[in-house]
């Protein structure tokens, strides 16, 4: 196994890939202090404000003069980004740094594969065939929930899940708040995943179902029924019987042969560690070209995790219009940072410095590692379905539950987390757990369902094996936060609650 690494021929500093001791000699370098795994030293003398170089790129400056072999963090590194920034196009000359070993192996790259999902009669494809419950105002979840309860009798062998989806809004909001639930419940309401909905209404909310259906658009009056409590004398009862009809409604899908291309992946890390951006993270990138190589399309997303990364991928725009897309995602959001009196750049959190990372480029240039290198065709605002199949940037901020529902309701069937340190919770759709190193895989292994630990330790195809793992899960394969039976939603809460 790699004892440590140095990224990039650039760099001045190696990250330790297990823990060394202090004294143990490091090449030519003696190392001065214990130096855990998934944390830095400098392989020079760093003096007092010079640039500390990790990935070829600057992750920050000296703020004390840093001798060869000492530890490099939070104590003697610090944050170059500033606020709102000017950004000129320059898009990249070539493709992207991949090599082909020849013709053959490309086109094999592009050849598509198949997984066994459900066509619905839109033209989308479903990777589950689920029942969702979904309450149009927080006052009514347990509502919801007692419905979900109550109607697991109705489970059978092709409806995969009855679920509920509980959150605290749909009233007493203004302005975007209110304009982020209606379109986050309706995406979910449409969302192929579900053979079928029933929405719950309240009855006096602001998000009443007759405002919601504006933004569902056009519906299957046969797979979206509608419930509102006030108006029944037995809302429980009543949704109950709804669920049994939809059911039998849903059991007509059977899964069928479906390509790559039908595929929409989102990408999110979180917990992350000084291995996520060696690991786990690469490997979605790899993950990520391969899928659009076959047609297929991913969608990243975590913007204030993109700060001191965004001219890379500004740079793989694939046309001035998206570079400028581009620049308005990165810059509206730093406004709303501004707008709160928040500084753009406090970040990471206490987890991801306790793993190794010290900087928000530092963490921002080890996330960015999940698009790959492929070209940003489109950008899309928060609550805004994919449009275009590639690689597509989402609004959204950092947090795991909000981002991953971001996802979902941009049209991911599936979500990829990768995770240093690990986390239980799940999203609307399934999500797949990625762990960057080996032992957090081993202790958690009712929550980790990949481990990208391996590639420390051998030379693994690690993009074709992730292919096979997320065309398991997309044919039906359960993944571990489902056998848990967890799930979580988070709508982005922008504004007043009255």
């Amino acid at each position: 196994m790699k004892r440590y690494i140095k990224i990039n021929d650039r760099d001045n500093v190696i990250v330790a890939l297990t823990d060394l001791r202090s004294n143990e000699q490091i090449e030519d370098i003696k190392l001065r202090e214990e130096i855990k795994a998934g944390h830095k030293f400098s392989a020079i003398a760093i003096a007092k404000g010079q640039a500390v170089v990790k990935y070829g790129a600057k992750i920050g400056y000296a703020t004390a003069d840093i001798k060869a072999g000492q530890w490099v963090h939070t104590h003697n590194i610090k944050t170059s980004l500033g606020e709102i920034k000017e950004y000129e196009y320059d898009p990249e000359i070539k493709d992207n740094d991949r090599k082909e070993d020849s013709e053959i192996n490309d086109n094999e790259r592009k050849k598509e594969r198949e997984f066994q999902g459900y066509r619905r009669p839109n033209g989308k494809v479903g990777i589950r065939n689920e029942i969702f419950i979904i309450p149009t105002v927080g006052c009514i979840n347990n509502i919801a929930s007692e419905v979900a309860r109550g109607s697991q009798q109705f489970l059978c062998k092709n409806i995969d899940a009855i679920v509920s989806y509980s959150h605290p809004y749909g009233c007493s909001q203004m302005g975007e708040d209110q304009e982020n639930t209606k379109k986050i419940l309706a995406d979910l309401i449409n969302h192929p995943n579900a053979a079928a909905v029933l929405v719950i209404g309240l009855g006096c909310e602001n998000c009443n179902i007759e405002e919601l259906k504006k933004y569902i658009g056009e519906y299957d009056k046969e797979r979206v029924k509608f419930v509102v409590c006030q108006e029944v004398e037995d809302e429980i009862e009543y949704s109950i019987e709804q669920v049994r009809g939809l059911v039998e409604w849903a059991k007509k899908f059977e899964r069928e042969a479906c390509s790559t291309k039908d595929l929409i992946i989102g990408l999110k890390c979180g917990g992350s560690d000084g291995l996520s951006g060696i690991t786990a993270n690469p490997a979605l990138g790899a993950f990520s070209d391969l899928l659009i190589a076959k047609g297929g399309t991913t969608i990243l997303t975590e913007v204030p995790e993109m700060f001191g990364a965004e001219t890379l991928l500004m740079a793989r725009c694939e046309n001035v219009d998206v570079f400028e897309k581009t620049v308005k995602l990165i810059n509206d959001f730093k406004e709303y940072f501004i707008a709160h009196d928040q500084v753009v750049y406090e970040n990471p959190s206490p987890g991801n410095k306790a793993g190794g990372i010290s900087t928000l480029e530092d963490k921002s240039l080890g996330c960015t590692q999940k698009s790959g290198t492929s070209k940003v065709v489109d950008v899309l605002s928060y609550g805004e379905q994919v449009k275009k199949r590639g690689l597509n940037l989402l609004s959204g901020p950092g947090n795991d539950l909000v981002a991953a529902t971001a996802l979902a309701s941009s049209g991911a069937q599936i979500v990829l987390f990768t995770t240093g340190r690990g986390t239980p919770f799940a999203s609307p759709v399934p999500t797949i757990k990625i762990s960057s190193n080996s032992m957090l895989a081993e202790k958690k292994n009712k929550w980790i369902d990949f481990d990208c630990g391996k590639m420390l330790k051998e030379d693994v195809n690690i993009a074709e094996e992730l292919m096979d793992y997320v065309l398991e899960v997309a044919s039906g394969k359960k993944v571990k936060s489902e056998i848990l039976g967890m799930r979580d939603m988070a709508i982005f809460k922008q504004g007043v609650t009255l």
